[in-house]
Order: C-alpha cells, then sequence, then structure tokens
C-alpha cells in the first residue's frame, strides 16, 4: 500500500526550459546545415559551379540571415525571394555563378549595383578587397546594412542611387556586377572600369537573357562575350530598349 502511494505522488517532471531551448536550438542549426549543404551539392554544383573558392564560400555564409523572416522557410530554396518595392533575391545558383564568373582577386575593388538583400554583396566582399554596392531603395539599404553587420562583413560601402551612378569617378573598379537585368549595358558604366577590367551583366529581354561578360578594351570601348542563358527581374533605373510599333 505504502509503494503504491508513493508511485502516486511521483510524477514524472517536464525538462527544463533551457533544455527544451537547447534541443530545439540544435536540431534547427543541424536542419539549416543540411539545407545549406543540399543547395552546394544539388543547385549549385549542377549548375556547373565547381571553383572551390565560391563553394566554399557558399557552404560557410549563412543565406538565413539575408532573408525576409516571413521567407526563412525558402532560404536555400531554388526560387526567386521577395524583399518588397518588386525587387526580389536571386536563386542561389545565379549568385555563385556570377561570383564564379568574375574570378574575383584578393586585391580587386568591385562595384555591384542591387544590393538587394546584401547576400551577394556578401560573398563579393569575401573574394575581394572592397565592394561599393549601389541600392535605389532606402529600406531596403538598410536592412542590407544589418545583413551585413549580422555576418561580420565590414569591407563594404553602401549607397542609395538609382541607375548608372553620376558620383563615382571613372576608371575606379576592377569589376562592376549588376544585380538585375537590363535590356542593354550603358557605355558611362564601362568608364568606370579600370583598364581591362570586366562587367557582369544579365542583357536582354524576356524570354531571352544573356548573361555577358563585357571587358573594357584600351580604348575604352567595351569587348563582350556572352557565357550562359537566365532570366532575372529588371534592375530598376535603367533604360528599357524602344519599342517599335508598326
Amino acid at each position: 500500500m505504502v509503494e503504491k502511494t508513493l508511485a502516486r505522488q511521483i510524477k514524472p517532471c517536464d525538462p527544463p526550459r533551457w533544455l527544451e531551448w537547447l534541443f530545439m536550438n540544435f536540431f534547427s542549426e543541424m536542419n539549416t546545415e543540411i539545407a545549406r549543404f543540399n543547395m552546394v551539392e544539388q543547385q549549385i554544383r549542377t549548375w556547373q559551379v565547381l571553383d572551390k573558392n565560391v563553394l566554399s564560400l557558399l557552404s560557410q555564409l549563412e543565406r538565413q540571415w539575408f532573408v525576409p523572416s516571413a521567407y526563412h522557410g525558402l532560404a536555400y530554396s531554388d526560387t526567386e525571394i521577395p524583399l518588397g518595392h518588386g525587387e526580389h533575391m536571386l536563386p542561389p545558383r545565379v549568385d555563385a555563378r556570377l561570383l564564379q564568373d568574375l574570378g574575383l582577386q584578393p586585391h580587386e575593388q568591385v562595384l555591384e549595383i542591387g544590393t538587394g538583400s546584401g547576400y551577394l554583396t556578401a560573398l563579393l566582399a569575401q573574394s575581394c578587397a572592397h565592394v561599393t554596392s549601389l541600392e535605389c531603395h532606402g529600406e531596403l539599404l538598410a536592412q542590407a546594412q544589418k545583413n551585413l553587420q549580422h555576418a561580420d562583413i565590414r569591407n563594404v560601402r553602401l549607397l542609395q542611387s538609382q541607375g548608372v551612378p553620376s558620383q563615382l569617378p571613372h576608371a575606379s573598379f576592377d569589376a562592376v556586377v549588376l544585380g538585375g537585368s537590363v535590356a542593354r549595358v550603358p557605355d558611362e558604366l564601362l568608364k568606370l572600369l579600370k583598364p581591362a577590367g570586366r562587367l557582369l551583366a544579365v542583357v536582354g529581354e524576356e524570354p531571352m537573357m544573356q548573361t555577358t561578360l563585357v571587358q573594357r578594351q584600351a580604348d575604352g570601348t567595351g569587348h563582350s562575350r556572352v557565357l550562359w542563358d537566365v532570366v532575372t527581374p529588371r534592375l530598376h533605373g535603367f533604360a528599357e530598349s524602344a519599342v517599335f510599333q508598326f
């Protein structure tokens, strides 16, 4: 009778809240690691991104830090993610391919047009000496600044600007990359490149756009080479092609 009474009095206790948090945090981090690994192996490698440095950066940078909270579940998915103001994060495979094809060196100065969330900005910054990044929407620029600070990225200068920048000195960048598509590459952008500098942009009209590498020549003109096909959202502030009416 005494044993039965004691048994009724002894109840299993709930685990302490700190232990619940520890388990939840552990499994959350583990799921994130698995998602990032799958992103690299299933999306990025299969898209002809094989550069070891690029793969290493994509494997380490926490992409969810740059994704709006409402879309955290899609942080490592092969899809565009809305940022507001009509802007989107590019799929990870596109960011990776752009980074690979730029072929950045540790001493180089880079201009990015279209900061967005700051994710590509962070990848660029970890591949070169310094990044100047332009974004036309102040709200997105402020959020990108917070995202970059969270990721401890410090070699970046963010500026609010739309379209072709007029405030930057000529021949000051080794590379320029556009974070969205344009109908054509403005000649004014080539003037920002150092001699033999290169510009990478997605050029064209839907449904046919092409990632194009433009190398600045000694006479200031650009030599263009098409690399691969992709469709990305438009960059704001750049001129569209003329529409012919018959």
